[in-house]
């Protein structure tokens, strides 16, 4: 009886203990992640406190003094406007949109009349949204201020006063409108960013937290949070990803794609081999087949790919004589086929392009937000839109994938469609 007791008491103490070792490594690994509030949260708690929020990668750009006087600017207005300077990169805690930043804040700050102003990755320009929408223009206010001559070398301080200034006057549609008039098709110019991006203080985004993940040791469990830091990215191109991050990543997007790819080339030949030779559209679709097939073995990037699903998809409209089907959505063809036809007049641009969107990127550009856009390597090696790399270097933004073309063009006997684009030369120039 005496050796059992014993024996319950050694090893009770050990199972106590190693009970309380688990625990006290649960407790402090869930507490500071619990406790820890979101990116959201708190830059909304910020603007809680001051109508300025400044990201310490943009802390030389908006120094101290400039953040004072931009605060006192806004409290003039007597206007409910809200600055929000953070760095955006596709794959943070807002997928680097705007939108997505603007509306988080939105919801956080829980006011129903707001107007947010941040930064616009895309263009190196401000990003605006207001709610209600349009009651001030703010959104066309803070967009003309990187059109407006004066502004062309001024810092980002010097552009937010005059954004601020643009949206308590109300008429940001016509100042825009103004600003952008005489534009001949150039981008605008780019917003200075912050000095000193290089700086490990500069240029670190907000911390993501990792997984947490148990591990048994021999004496007992112990449960180890694993956080990570996402660092060395930079905020001062558009579209700048983070390559050490995504590139495994991309690069299997891109061999997921290229196999897809090639699948759906294979499927369409044999549809095609199947074919009444008499069939309707039937060459069409031959030339379509022709021009995928020409373009996969050719194909370098991952908008050379979507190119081919593209060519594959009017091969099978011409097949089924689907000849006025809405083609692919302009702004991403992987977004799938297009719900309606709309004018879009690109930020900076005099003229407006009639194309084809499906229902998320129409539903976006009629409340005045950027779409999301399939980018590709412009010749400066900046990653841009696809649509903004020049005509000459790439058939897909001549011709928009084919969704510029009016329904019932998309034949050889029209030199400007895709299809005989692509027949006559490469997919780049």
């Amino acid at each position: 009886m005496f050796g059992e007791s014993a024996w319950l008491r050694s090893h009770g103490r050990t199972a106590a203990l190693l009970l309380g070792v688990l625990l006290a490594g649960l407790l402090a690994a869930a507490g500071p992640a619990a406790a820890e509030p979101s990116a959201g949260a708190r830059i909304a708690d910020a603007l809680a406190a001051s109508p300025v929020y400044v990201d310490p990668a943009y802390a030389s750009a908006v120094p101290s003094a400039d953040r004072t006087a931009l605060a006192a600017r806004i409290g003039r207005t007597r206007l409910p406007i809200k600055v929000a300077l953070v760095p955006l990169v596709k794959g943070d805690a807002f997928d680097g949109d705007p939108q997505v930043l603007t509306d988080v804040l939105h919801e956080r700050l829980g006011l129903r009349d707001v107007i947010l102003v941040t930064l616009e990755p895309t263009s190196d320009g401000l990003f605006g949204a207001e709610w209600p929408d349009g009651r001030h223009q703010a959104f066309h206010a803070v967009a003309a201020v990187g059109f407006q001559g004066d502004m062309r070398d001024a810092g980002l301080a010097a552009r937010l006063d005059r954004a601020v200034d643009l949206i308590a006057r109300g008429d940001g549609d016509r100042v825009y409108q103004q600003a952008t008039a005489s534009l001949d098709g150039t981008p605008a110019p780019p917003v200075p960013q912050a000095k000193g991006g290089s700086s490990a203080g500069g240029s670190v985004l907000p911390v993501i937290l990792g997984a947490a993940f148990a591990v048994l040791l021999c004496a007992g469990g112990v449960l180890w949070l694993v956080r990570r830091r996402r660092a060395g990215r930079r905020h001062a191109a558009p579209f700048a990803f983070p390559e050490a991050v995504f590139a495994a990543e991309e690069a299997a997007d891109e061999a997921a794609l290229r196999r897809r790819a090639e699948a759906e080339v294979i499927a369409l030949g044999e549809l095609l081999d199947d074919a009444d030779p008499g069939r309707p559209f039937l060459r069409e679709a031959l030339d379509a087949y022709a021009a995928a097939g020409k373009v996969l073995d050719a194909a370098r990037s991952t908008p050379d790919l979507v190119g081919v699903l593209v060519l594959v998809t009017q091969g099978r409209d011409a097949h089924e004589g689907r000849e006025d089907a809405l083609p692919l959505c302009f702004f991403d063809p992987l977004h799938g086929r297009a719900a309606r036809r709309l004018d879009w007049r690109p930020l900076g641009r005099t003229r407006a392009l009639h194309v084809a969107a499906c229902r998320a990127c129409a539903d976006a550009v009629r409340g005045h937000r950027a779409p999301e856009v399939l980018t590709d390597v412009d010749p400066a090696g900046r990653r841009v839109p696809y649509f903004e790399v020049p005509a000459a270097r790439s058939v897909w933004a001549a011709t928009g994938y084919g969704a510029m073309a009016l329904p019932g063009r998309a034949s050889r006997d029209d030199p400007d469609a895709l299809v005989p684009r692509v027949l006559r030369g490469t997919p780049e120039a």
